[in-house]
């Protein structure tokens, strides 16, 4: 991977240009500002030790970090960065403002990273303390100014010129202040206060724990906390009358994107609302602020992860016929809902059913835990996904800035968004689920206007699970332009199922099993995976990662890898499965089972072998391929389609299966072992079972891997052993085992196995596989 490019020398604030255009100014980073002077020279201060280096560690700026506009779905021409270096201290959780602030923090790097240059441990005893000054530019007179915070995790108290502006609870939604009446002429004093919890909370607290900042063994799937700023800290101007925030909508029903324009003061004004294709105005409306306004897009270009077009937009507040306050954004044209396709609940964009393959996205970084190190670094992760063919990602366990949105909505990706849960093993009180709540509101508020964002994700595997019917029907009546994941991984770890929201939702390891849509909801798989490959000298604490299932080469990494997305495409998919969240696209501190390293440094996989997996499931939910049926009460034989094995069929000998050449003066008993009737599937009615012809009552089934002639029992195992269930292949059939789906009947030396693609068995050897686990169903030897 490459680095960023060295950072310019900025002034420490500028004029930006709003409207028309917005979107290239953005995309070429453009709309930007540098920070204000600190108030301790910064070569008093240097980061620690990372204990892994990305691309981007050292391209990050002393005084300037995070230079880009924090807000791209609202911006003005007046802004300035209050990122750098402040002057930091830590006290007991209840002491006041210390009298010296002894240290100094990187804004916005959290007091555990090594980018912060604070790199320590904090606990739920100790209170963590900002200060700096800045002066307002002669040319904000007149003006409102108001100080913004991307995020601060998790409870933070301000203070302008010793005067307390604001609390603030919640370390995933963004706050501001307007300052005015607390600025003096010349230098002015911000000082913050943040108190963090983390697990011992009650709060939304994601997958952060209270560990020991340097890498350690342990962890499991929960990770370093991060505690206090770790998004952009900034100054506006504004009007006395000003927008606040644009919730747009857009319905393709009748071609116009609905704005409400939401705005501080506008009694008596009006909105007026602005879209535009490069110069081109294509709509434009006006209406009272706090009220829908339809503004028509006639022939809307759409946006979708192939094409994902965005249209400029401009808001304006009237008095009269003067502006008094402009903002720029921008919007992208889609739907999302979930219809019947072929019979079949799925997702569909635009109108259309397109499969959602993506990964578990958790945005944690070695040098800056929660906070990317650069604008560069936080677009890498999306590219990533779409250099590996991917259209979705799913956004776990934490609310990343909005410039990363803006990137998803900018390259096009599809977002599932969870909701931060509370600490596991939890039942939360009643003063949590309000603040919980609460929170979730204001992440809605915040992001619902971004057109890669197509489903919120509720709770995960039960996770300070509460409530869970009457949240989704909450969410979904809140943001009804969305899709609602009452829980994902309802098939797991003691959570339990609302019943509700718009599909149902399982988590397989390693998967990818058997997610069956309901007459009410979509079926999507929302985590499987978790292959793990660890790179040597790329290990966050070497030997101590840990995978859902270890490869013992990047060979077999790749080839398990396909396997299970080639398994998708040709059986779940099919079955009526729309969508897959694979585990993960980086490793995390000790998990390895990332597509990347944890640094970023180091692809694991095969780029164009796994873009070319993904676009093939993409392709086939496109274009669906019939069902595979078989003659279900009759008999047949199965032929081999390996080329020179094709006289070959299979039977069973000492209740083991064979395949061996069968042919017209055959001995009748082997004509016999070779005939099987196929019946409905015993654990799937959707799938088969094969009877075998001279042994009534007895099936073929797997057990141990090894295929054989065995008579039912009865046992729930042993009619899901014994069924299987029909997808294509190349002339002939494939049969994927029911209960360990993406493995399939193969033979191998004469005996026949349940292979996996990818696995690590003798059995699973990849050579010939696909021919090797394709059938031909042929009229039977013994009738």
């Amino acid at each position: 991977m490459t680095s960023a490019p060295a950072p310019r020398a900025r002034t420490w604030w500028r004029r930006l240009t709003a409207g028309a255009g917005l979107l290239a100014l953005l995309a070429t980073a453009l709309v930007t500002a540098a920070t204000v002077p600190a108030t301790a020279a910064p070569t008093e201060w240097a980061p620690k030790p990372a204990p892994m280096t990305t691309p981007w560690t050292d391209e990050v700026p002393v005084d300037d970090p995070l230079p880009e506009y924090p807000r791209p779905q609202l911006t003005r021409p007046d802004w300035a960065n209050l990122n750098g270096i402040w002057d930091f201290a830590v006290t007991g959780r209840d002491d006041p403002e210390p009298e010296a602030f002894s240290e100094q923090i990187r804004v916005p790097f959290v007091a555990e990273s090594s980018l912060s240059g604070v790199k320590r441990r904090i606990t739920e005893n100790d209170k963590l303390w900002y200060k700096r000054t800045f002066t307002v530019p002669a040319d904000w007179s007149g003006r409102r100014v108001v100080l913004n915070f991307g995020a601060s995790d998790w409870q933070s108290t301000v203070w302008v010129n010793g005067t307390e502006v604001g609390a603030h609870k919640g370390g995933f939604d963004a706050f501001s202040y307007d300052i005015t009446p607390q600025l003096v002429d010349g230098t002015n004093t911000v000082v913050v206060s943040v108190y963090d919890p983390t697990q011992t909370g009650g709060q939304a607290v994601g997958k952060q724990r209270i560990n020991e900042v340097d890498p350690h063994d342990g962890g499991g799937i929960f990770y370093t906390a991060a505690s206090g700023i770790w998004q952009t800290v900034w100054l506006e101007p504004v009007a006395e009358s000003h927008v606040t925030r644009l919730d747009m909508t857009p319905d393709l029903d009748d071609s116009t994107l609905r704005v409400t324009v939401r705005a501080a003061a506008a009694d008596g004004r009006s909105a007026r609302v602005t879209v535009s294709s490069g110069d081109t105005v294509v709509g434009t409306a006006t209406g009272a602020p706090g009220t829908e306004i339809s503004v028509p897009v006639p022939d809307p270009h759409l946006w979708d992860p192939d094409d994902p077009f965005l249209y400029d937009v401009r808001a304006e507040l009237l008095d009269g016929t003067s502006v008094v306050d402009t903002v720029g954004s921008y919007a992208g044209m889609r739907s999302i809902a979930v219809e019947k396709t072929d019979g079949v609940l799925r997702p569909v964009l635009n109108g259309k059913f397109v499969f959602q393959t993506g990964t578990l996205d958790q945005g944690y970084w070695p040098d800056g835990i929660y906070t990317a190190p650069t604008d560069d670094a936080l677009r890498s992760d999306l590219q990533a996904h779409k250099d590996l063919g991917f259209n979705m990602v799913r956004k776990h366990i934490k609310v990343e800035p909005q410039r990363w949105f803006y990137w998803a909505d900018k390259l096009g990706l599809l977002v599932w968004q969870d909701m931060p849960a509370m600490d596991t093993d939890k039942s939360p009180d009643a003063a949590a689920r309000t603040q919980w709540e609460d929170e979730y509101h204001a992440v809605i508020d915040q992001h619902r206007s971004s057109p890669s964002l197509v489903m919120w994700v509720d709770q995960n595997e039960g996770w300070g699970q509460y409530d869970q019917a009457r949240i989704a029907d909450e969410v979904k009546a809140y943001d009804p332009s969305r899709l609602v994941d009452n829980m994902s991984g309802v098939n797991c770890c003691g959570s339990v199922d609302g019943g509700n929201g718009d599909v149902v939702d399982n988590h397989v390891y390693v998967g990818p099993g058997n997610t069956a849509p309901t007459a009410t909801r979509a079926a999507v798989l929302g985590e499987f995976g978790g292959l793990g490959y660890k790179v040597p000298d790329h290990e966050w604490y070497p030997g101590g990662g840990f995978s859902y299932e270890d490869q013992p080469s990047t060979e077999a990494l790749n080839d398990r890898f396909v396997g299970l997305i080639d398994s998708i495409r040709v059986g779940q998919l099919p079955a009526g499965l729309s969508a897959s969240v694979y585990t993960e696209i980086t490793d995390v501190e000790n998990e390895a089972n990332g597509l990347l390293t944890y640094d970023r440094q180091v692809v694991k996989v095969d780029t164009a072998r796994v873009k070319a997996a993904n676009q093939a499931l993409i392709e086939a939910s496109k274009n669906p391929a019939p069902p595979v049926t078989l003659p279900t009460g009759e008999y047949a034989s199965l032929r081999v389609t390996t080329p020179g094995y094709t006289d070959k069929y299979l039977r069973h000998y000492d209740q083991l299966a064979f395949t061996e050449v069968v042919d017209e003066g055959s001995a009748d008993v082997l004509k016999s072992d070779a005939t099987w009737k196929v019946v409905t599937g015993l654990a799937n009615d959707n799938c088969y079972s094969f009877e075998s012809r001279n042994y009534p009552g007895e099936y073929l089934r797997h057990q141990a891997f090894r295929v054989r002639r065995d008579a039912d029992d009865g046992s729930d195992l042993f009619d899901a052993d014994a069924t299987f269930c029909a997808v294509a292949g190349t002339d002939g059939v494939r049969l994927s085992s029911a209960n360990l789906p993406g493995s399939y009947l193969r033979h191998i030396d004469s005996e026949v196995w349940l292979a996996t693609p990818g696995g690590g068995h003798a059995w699973d050897d990849a050579a010939t596989f696909t021919e090797d686990t394709t059938w031909a169903v042929e009229a039977p030897w013994a009738p």
